[in-house]
């Protein structure tokens, strides 16, 4: 049996939706059927509103209701770090867990060229801006003396040993310590997660002040409450690289 065209135009359009296949368009369709019209009317006036009010953050492109979203504007949070991510929900996983108090920048997908995406469709430029003007707002203020302690703190997720290298070099040049700035890349470890980090670090590398850039990764290893049985061979491998030490 065959649907009628309405019906199967509405599937059809459900199917569209990321992750959603047949079977669940097919619910997702006949649920909608059976609503009211004044719930049907609401759900519409809804999707409406949200796709007019709803916008990218001018800086970070993360989704906001204003120019610049609660995040950015959010003045007790560390200017001098700033997560990298792919999508906005990463953005939101991040923060589901309330122990991030640096900012964001959402690239907007990743490098894939078998997809046709390259650097110019990201939000590379403007990441590579927004670093630049962090720089520039050092050496207009005056600002000197860098807030290693901050950046040790386990509150903003830093990581001691990449901090502890950059204050010893940068003590033992005995050069004046301005404010590091901390990119933590919080992007999937794929290929096309990979190729975007690796092109990422060789941009900013080419910057003014790149020497006083950290930049970290999220560690791999293995879920909590995993069993090594149950791993995959290159999952445990990165666990054991991203392996720490034991205080006694």
């Amino acid at each position: 049996m065959e649907y009628t065209k309405a019906l199967a135009d509405l599937i059809e359009e459900f199917n569209k939706f990321p992750g959603v296949g047949p079977k669940s368009a097919q619910r997702m369709a006949f649920a909608l059927l059976k609503k009211s019209n004044e719930q049907n009317q609401r759900f519409l006036e809804v999707a409406r509103r949200a796709k007019n009010e709803i916008k990218q953050c001018s800086v970070c492109f993360n989704l906001s209701s204003d120019d610049i979203c609660e995040i950015c504007t959010d003045t007790k949070r560390q200017d001098n770090l700033i997560c990298v991510v792919e999508e906005v929900k990463d953005l939101i996983a991040i923060e589901k867990t309330k122990e991030f108090r640096g900012k964001y920048h959402v690239l907007g997908g990743l490098i894939s060229p078998l997809d046709g995406i390259s650097s110019a469709d990201l939000n590379v430029e403007a990441l590579l801006e927004r670093i630049k003007s962090y720089f520039n707002n050092l050496n207009a203020e005056g600002l000197s003396g860098a807030d290693i302690q901050g950046l040790h703190s386990s509150k903003n997720l830093s990581l001691l040993n990449v901090n502890d290298n950059f204050e010893n070099k940068h003590n033992a040049e005995d050069q004046p310590l301005k404010d590091p700035l901390e990119l933590v890349f919080a992007i999937s470890p794929s290929t096309e997660g990979e190729a975007t980090m690796l092109f990422l670090k060789k941009m900013i590398g080419k910057l003014d002040h790149s020497d006083q850039i950290i930049m970290s990764r999220l560690a791999y290893g293995l879920p909590l409450g995993a069993d090594l049985d149950y791993a995959d061979e290159l999952t445990i491998v990165k666990a054991l690289e991203a392996r720490v030490s034991l205080v006694i």
